[in-house]
């Protein structure tokens, strides 16, 4: 049996102690930390958070990287909310579509979502412009279309006055309760658990994820030996944003309204949880599950902040800090492999 240095272990998941002696620290000194309501929220959070993550993990993996992931969700979310709105909502953004069936918005947002990282894969591809700037100037483009898109108002009223709460609005805060104690796992679960499955199946068992962990091991021994490294890359960019298109759609049903800024900087708490869970920046590590880890840890390190009562312009140092940690974590780790 491998020996286990404990050195080693301590400090290479030094993340995870951390926001475990946090969550153990919070529930002994805030009250209601442990309930049913915390742990609905956190599904809810980790649910739409881990499918962007998802999306992200496949392009660190090929050493890569996507800084327009957040923009992307929050256009996405717009074109969502907008078919999702009644007619003659305030702000209508589609006044001459009226309400459209949920499927439609979900199509639409992937779609649109789809188009982008289209161009994000093919400008890497083939221009081979790096990952960082291709992805730096969409995001930049893309807020620039939503602005222009939604003049910077507010998306919102998707249940008209006096009826039924709409389809739309009960995917993003319902789901199936168990008991009468107030557990309940939401719609947004079920979303996340078949993208987890997907996934896990795409990077296990396909060759596409061979490719994928082939071209973020070394890219050129991967062309070399036959793997269309162009192709694969235009794929994990496409899939990427079909993800961050269901995102989208969830977050404008989650929060019942969607802004120009919804999804402003989910990129890089992405690629902090796939980070902490096993994705290395120096690419041809990590898995669907490991994904699923780091994003819990994240969100259960916010949450443990916000039930401390610290501030939360504070809580953003602390995502920071812990985003520049969980990629140094991940460098030192690479270097002492070599």
């Amino acid at each position: 049996m491998k020996k286990i240095n404990g050195k080693e272990f301590l400090i290479n998941n030094a993340l995870v102690l951390v926001v475990v002696a946090m969550v153990v620290f919070t529930a002994f000194n805030a009250k209601n930390f442990f309930s049913w309501g915390t742990l609905n929220n956190l599904l809810s959070n980790v649910s739409v958070r881990y499918i962007i993550a998802l999306g992200v993990s496949g392009i660190l993996i090929t050493r890569g990287t996507d800084l327009s992931a957040g923009r992307i969700v929050g256009l996405s979310s717009v074109v969502a909310g907008g078919l999702m709105q009644v007619e003659g909502a305030a702000n209508d953004l589609f006044p001459s579509l009226g309400q459209q069936h949920v499927v439609v918005g979900l199509l639409a947002a992937v779609a649109v979502a789809m188009i982008f990282g289209l161009i994000n894969g093919l400008v890497v591809s083939f221009l081979h412009v790096p990952a960082f700037i291709a992805t730096l100037g969409m995001q930049i483009t893309v807020y620039g279309l939503n602005l222009l898109l939604t003049k910077a108002r507010p998306i919102g009223q998707f249940t008209a006055t006096g009826k039924e709460t709409s389809t739309f609005i009960k995917i993003g805060t319902q789901g199936i309760s168990l008991g009468a104690d107030g557990l309940k796992i939401p719609w947004l679960f079920f979303f996340a658990l078949v993208v987890g499955v997907l996934m896990y199946i795409l990077y296990k068992k396909t060759k596409h994820g061979k490719y994928m962990y082939a071209i973020g091991g070394n890219e050129i021994a991967a062309e070399v030996s036959g793997v269309n490294t162009r192709k694969t890359k235009i794929v994990i960019f496409t899939l990427a944003s079909v993800l961050y298109g269901i995102a989208g759609f969830l977050l404008s049903a989650k929060t019942g309204v969607t802004t120009v800024n919804m999804g402003q900087g989910y990129e890089l708490e992405a690629i902090a949880s796939a980070t902490i869970g096993g994705v290395s920046t120096s690419g041809g590590v990590g898995t669907a599950q490991g994904v699923l880890l780091g994003v819990v840890v994240f969100e259960l390190l916010k949450t443990a902040l916000q039930f401390n009562g610290v501030d939360v312009n504070m809580t953003y140092v602390v995502q920071g800090i812990v985003i520049v940690v969980a990629v140094a974590l991940d460098v030192r780790k690479t270097l002492v492999k070599k």
